[in-house]
């Protein structure tokens, strides 16, 4: 009988919803995972498979090992990547629309594609407690992400002001440092001629000469001897004609462009520093939806690209573009949507943190990493930061900000904690101002979606630390580091204590997979060929922090190993037609026997040492080793003869289907974490009747017993023997089942192996004769 496992597959998902096999019962020894929310952006790919498969697999080995395992399921529905999405689906802007218009648009997009969201990973076999989903939206993590805000507010760690800021202008929005991503482009680097007030003329380089209009001072090394003259001379900005100070600093690079440098509002973060540092007037020229304001003139109007291209067109026409090259040049862009990054000053909500960086580095070397090269990344993150965390968004759709502003004296008005959640724009304070008016702003923005999806922990109502922490490399300046500042700022605790890194999935080229180059695979594909049974072997086989290149090979590799374990199991299910497992028939086994269960013992010990040390690949690679060698490629030749020939004594007979038994069960058990369908579909078909639990993922996995050690060391000259007896008939191209001759057993001790000459003849590896 084929196995179907299109059909059992999906068969078996329903059946472990309806019976609760995953459910979390409160007791015992709880293992917790700390789940990574997909964002409702899109489609499952196949980089989700990869790394749920990875936590899904420790899931279902813990739960194995006695573990009352924690697992929930959540999803990040909250913010920009929700409200980018719903643009996207209904062709609109959310800038184009009425607030409570936009708003409905969300929720009901939210309605329409979440359930179907959820049941792709399903699909693949999660084993999440699903009846535990939530929603970051949802009204219950509202009300906990405005606790945590006033929280934050009460311990002096929130506060709003107006100051520079990372601006999205795509997304018309703030951003936060860790949403940064660089990007290496090709650009101009031009050498634009400036006028001084005495008549003389100098060189500045830029790559951004849009930014002339916010020109408001110079620089020069005051070690430049080369230009060190200039300093505290005039400067006429041209095209633009502002008048601006020649400044010292030694920020400058004198190797760099012409070593004149220009400071505008803002183009960098060292402009930032020159600002705040030389006390320089603000000259902000480009708006917040990314095009120039009246400052720029004839150029008013245009967006930052197309008045770059207009503005050196101007230079060139007026003779004061003296050079111009191409050159690479890093930019930052927004992750969520590519767009390059502007620097605005804006009145923002946001964390204080960074006198806080070697309390987070201490609680970074508390963590237990693995693997451990990846804790420097978090370090050098930290180390890093020079922003506070601005968790404001100018958006429509998030959480909102429980705040509202006195109309008279401006002072910030908070909630009571048991009226959350609300909506400020909805509502109003209940008590007047302390200066007595009831004139009151409401809070327009939303809070960031990190600011929430960092409360993940509390979010599902776990106790802190969490047992793991599984998440991909690319977030670990997000998610880990975020949820790390709020458990200690909140609460001084770890959040969890194990932490475990999967790296990305990449095409046969070795690129990270995007749509816009057009790499993508689809998981639906792979799964209607394949099964998720395979697709997850292949998962498997990506180690801690490791990339792995998507390769469909190796996914038929992982459908044959699955066609494998249900042909194996049919040979030996078929030879346990009406055999009832019997502890005494222990005392029966033979030497075969006992050399299959010690190696069953070792591979039962080593694959536990790896799986406890999160090396599932390892584990996997035992359990094929032992499967596909020991199991299918010796032992299950070796008792054929004792199965088949109805002259062999019944004792012998049941010594081999206890064993059969008892291995093949192990073996399930083994391969139950990584492929839960193929193994769940067998051991329902036989071995449920014996075992009593409901699904082979109550069950425990075997451990490792070793009394049998003795016995199975003799046993190994057999085995080497069979395989030289083999290596001859492939040699001399003679079929298997080929009875051979003392010709070919020329190097072997045959006096270790006499006693089990029999056993040999048994099958067909050496002719009768050879016995004496």
């Amino acid at each position: 009988m084929k196995y179907d496992f299109q059909k059992q597959e999906v068969k078996w998902q329903k059946f472990w919803e309806k019976e609760k096999i995953y459910d979390f019962q409160n007791k015992g020894k709880v293992y917790s995972i700390d789940t990574d929310p997909p964002t409702l952006s899109g489609q499952m790919h196949i980089g989700h498979i990869s790394s749920y498969t990875h936590e899904d697999i420790i899931a279902r080995y813990k739960r194995m090992t006695g573990f009352n395992v924690f697992f929930p399921f959540g999803v990040d529905d909250n913010g920009l990547p929700t409200a980018k999405l719903v643009e996207k689906e209904n062709k609109v802007r959310f800038f184009d629309m009425d607030r409570n218009q936009f708003l409905k648009l969300c929720n009901e997009t939210i309605k329409k594609v979440l359930p179907e969201f959820i049941s792709s990973w399903q699909r693949v076999g999660i084993s999440c407690d699903f009846k535990n989903t939530y929603s970051t939206i949802s009204p219950e993590v509202q009300k906990l992400s405005q606790e945590m805000f006033l929280d934050l507010i009460e311990k002096k760690r929130a506060y709003q002001k107006k100051s520079p800021v990372l601006w999205c202008p795509e997304c018309r929005t703030a951003i936060a440092q860790a949403e940064l991503q660089d990007k290496s482009v090709e650009t101009n680097f031009c050498d634009i001629e400036f006028e001084l007030e005495d008549g003389k003329k100098i060189l500045i380089a830029t790559t951004r000469p849009e930014l002339l209009p916010s020109c408001t001072a110079i620089f020069v090394n005051p070690n430049d001897k080369k230009h060190k003259h200039l300093i505290g001379k005039i400067a006429i900005v041209p095209l633009f004609e502002q008048k601006v100070k020649i400044l010292a600093d030694k920020a400058v690079n004198i190797e760099k462009g012409t070593g004149i440098v220009m400071c505008c509002t803002f183009g960098d973060i060292q402009d930032i520093e020159w600002f705040m540092e030389h006390k320089l007037k603000s000259r902000i020229s480009i708006k917040k939806d990314g095009t120039l304001n009246s400052l720029a003139k004839e150029f008013k109007g245009l967006y930052t690209k197309k008045a770059r291209k207009e503005i050196i067109e101007k230079l060139k026409e007026k003779n004061i573009l003296k050079n111009e090259r191409r050159i690479n040049h890093t930019l930052n862009i927004h992750e969520r949507c590519g767009t390059e990054i502007e620097i605005l000053a804006s009145k923002q909500w946001f964390i204080k943190y960074q006198d806080l960086r070697e309390e987070f580095l201490a609680q970074s070397n508390k963590l237990n990493w693995h693997p451990k090269f990846m804790k420097a990344r978090l370090d050098n993150w930290i180390n890093g930061l020079r922003w506070d965390w601005c968790i404001s968004r100018q958006r429509y759709f998030g959480i909102p900000i429980p705040v509202w502003y006195c109309k008279d004296c401006g002072k910030v008005i908070l909630p009571d904690k048991k009226d959350l959640p609300i909506d400020p724009m909805d509502t109003k304070p209940k008590k007047k101002c302390s200066c007595g008016s009831s004139d009151f702003i409401a809070e327009t923005d939303v809070l960031d979606t990190w600011a929430t999806s960092s409360l993940t922990p509390q979010i599902t109502g776990a106790k802190i630390p969490m047992s793991l922490r599984p998440q991909a490399h690319d977030i670990i300046n997000f998610w880990l580091f975020y949820t790390l500042v709020r458990s200690y700022i909140h609460f001084d605790k770890l959040p969890f204590k194990d932490v475990f890194i999967s790296g990305f999935v990449l095409d046969q080229k070795g690129e990270k997979m995007s749509k816009s180059k057009g790499n993508i695979v689809e998981p639906e594909r792979v799964l209607e060929n394949y099964g998720a049974d395979a697709i997850r072997y292949w998962a498997s086989q990506a180690g801690m922090g490791e990339d792995i290149r998507y390769a469909e090979e190796e996914i038929k590799t992982g459908k044959r190993t699955v066609t494998k374990i249900w042909n194996a199991s049919q040979f030996s299910l078929m030879h346990l037609k009406g055999y009832k497992p019997n502890k005494a028939d222990e005392k029966l086994i033979q030497d075969e026997d006992k050399w299959i269960f010690t190696k069953l013992s070792k591979v039962i010990e080593n694959y536990r040492e790896k799986m406890n040390k999160y090396e599932y690949q390892r584990a996997k690679e035992i359990i094929d080793n032992f499967f596909w060698h020991d199991f299918c490629d010796n032992y299950l030749e070796i008792i054929k003869y004792r199965v088949y020939d109805e002259n062999i004594k019944k004792n012998s007979l049941k010594a081999a289907q206890f064993t059969l038994y008892h291995i093949l069960l192990s073996i399930l058990k083994l391969y139950a974490p990584i492929m839960p369908f193929i193994t769940e579909e067998i051991y329902q078909s036989y071995f449920k009747e014996y075992e009593k639990e409901k699904s082979i993922h109550l069950t425990l996995l075997p451990k490792a017993d070793k009394k049998f050690l003795k016995e199975s060391k003799d046993f190994e000259f057999v085995i080497d023997a069979i395989a030289q007896i083999r290596k001859y008939k492939s040699e001399h191209h003679l079929a298997m089942n080929a009875e051979v001759g003392e010709e070919a057993m020329t190097g072997i001790d045959v006096k270790k192996i006499k006693k089990h000459l029999v056993l040999l003849v048994g099958m067909a590896l050496i002719n009768k004769s050879s016995r004496s």
